[in-house]
């Protein structure tokens, strides 16, 4: 199973701004719970308060009401690139040459480790492993005084994913990087008129505007900066060349909310038709269609309604469980699988199920899974997968990131598959009935996880970034 990215929300002119940003971290929570953080600013200082766990879990009052200011920009994430300390939790700030800069990044800069090199000769000292410190060491570098052509600099100098929310004293910048990996919305608070002033909010997923009651404006384009400040909303391009838009489709397949309008896509949309395909292609006869909860039940509701086959919870979720520490080693085998699923004995027990999931990755997940709706003895498991098999690493924020872990690139069949996981058959979309069924354009998006044609140059690249050695003791 998928582990989330990251997720970055900001608010320019409204007070109590932390407050906002909370609730909007709270709505983008699935995207990330390793960490969480906020910086904020009353125009003098920038205030910050990050650590690790949930947002409800970190934050409290007391946290909140130190976070002054009418701009906030919040953070919540899952490393990709760099340990989960909290050196690694983000907003990242820094009182640099061109004056004090939070930074909240979603994605993976490619180039990073070069960068780094090169900053670390020039005298520059890190205090994180993250990818993201590159991005504020650059700007400090900036052969510029001001800080929106230094961002626009620093920019440049990156190859890979990015979307980010810059604060500052006086700024709120919001970014999207050329190939428009991830999604990042715009909105506002207010009449929307022109002529009146109006409080602009930053959100990955436009429907986390409707906690703040905000209304979203339009997004962020790829290769565009939207610089909020006194004087306005001004709009620029960060590198003069347009490209072809990569946006990673599996915003659309997993990490996203239904309720998201992603890439000009409603996600619900997107998934209910794959389920609808998988009916189509891959049809069996069965009792009923059981989603793996919570990514699966779109894409089991569409094929439900194509097949016939009754749509039944038949596992149930529980929100409620976190990392957990205290796990027996031997005695209770699968224990994370069997804390976070409940399977319902009568929708299972003499039933032929059809499961459906978003995605088999590894397979260890889906492995445990079936395991355990088998120990129910349902007469036969067939897996129904939302996505195309994966069979190459990602470098652009999934945690993906060597072809030897992947399933699909190790097992050549779908039989293959289905005996390794234990279903009695496995079928995929493909590639091809993804694109052309579900309304969006292939060439705008990347699929190297599918198909190994990455859209950028990649360089050496090392699962846990820039450790150096790092350890949480050392930062006082």
């Amino acid at each position: 199973m998928l582990k989330e990215e990251c997720g970055i929300f900001g608010i320019y002119g409204i007070p109590e701004a932390s407050r906002y940003v909370y609730l909007g971290l709270n709505f983008l929570q699935h995207r990330g719970q390793e960490a969480c953080g906020i910086v904020s600013t009353d125009g003098r200082y920038l205030y910050k308060q990050v650590g690790l766990g949930k947002v409800t879990d970190f934050f409290d009052e007391e946290k909140i009401s130190y976070l002054e200011g009418t701009k906030a920009i919040g953070h919540v994430r899952y490393s990709t690139t760099g340990s989960s300390t909290l050196i690694n939790a983000q907003p990242i700030s820094a009182v640099t040459s061109k004056g004090a800069i939070a930074i909240a990044h979603n994605g993976n800069i490619t180039n990073a480790s070069e960068i780094r090199e090169s900053l670390i000769k020039k005298g520059k000292i890190f205090h994180s492993t993250s990818d993201s410190e590159v991005i504020l060491h650059l700007i400090s570098d900036a052969p510029f005084e001001d800080i929106v052509n230094s961002c626009r600099w620093a920019f440049r100098q990156l190859e890979g994913a990015y979307s980010l929310l810059i604060l500052t004293r006086d700024f709120i910048i919001a970014a999207r990087d050329p190939l428009g990996f991830r999604p990042l919305s715009m909105g506002y608070i207010g009449s929307g008129l022109l002529d009146e002033p109006e409080t602009i909010v930053f959100s990955s997923e436009d429907s986390a505007f409707t906690i703040v009651e905000a209304t979203k404006r339009k997004d962020v384009n790829p290769n565009e900066m939207v610089v909020c400040s006194q004087a306005g909303i001004n709009f620029m391009k960060i590198v003069d060349k347009e490209s072809e838009k990569k946006q990673c489709v599996f915003e659309l397949i997993y990490f996203s909310k239904p309720s998201s309008v992603v890439f000009d896509k409603l996600v619900y949309d997107f998934r209910f038709k794959i389920g609808e395909i998988l009916a189509k292609e891959f049809p069996v006869e069965a009792d009923y269609v059981i989603p793996v909860p919570d990514s699966g039940i779109v894409a089991a509701l569409g094929y439900s309604k194509y097949s016939g086959i009754p749509f039944a919870m038949g596992l149930i979720r529980s929100h409620y469980i976190g990392r957990t520490f205290i796990e027996p080693s031997q005695k209770i085998r699968d224990f994370g699988v069997k804390m976070k699923f409940i399977p319902v004995r009568e929708l299972i027990e003499g039933k032929r199920i059809v499961l459906i999931d978003d995605s088999i990755v590894r397979g260890t997940t889906s492995k445990k899974i079936i395991k355990m709706v088998r120990s129910l003895n349902p007469k036969e498991i067939h897996f129904r997968v939302a996505s195309p098999p994966v069979k190459n690493p990602c470098f652009y924020g999934i945690d993906f990131s060597t072809r030897e872990e992947l399933l699909a690139n190790k097992l050549n069949t779908f039989e293959e598959i289905a005996e390794f996981i234990g279903a009695d058959s496995v079928g995929y979309i493909s590639v091809e009935s993804m694109f052309e069924n579900t309304g969006i354009n292939k060439k705008d998006f990347c699929k190297a996880c599918f198909d190994g044609l990455y859209p950028t140059k990649l360089r050496e690249f090392k699962k846990e970034g820039f450790e150096n050695d790092i350890k949480q003791d050392d930062i006082r």
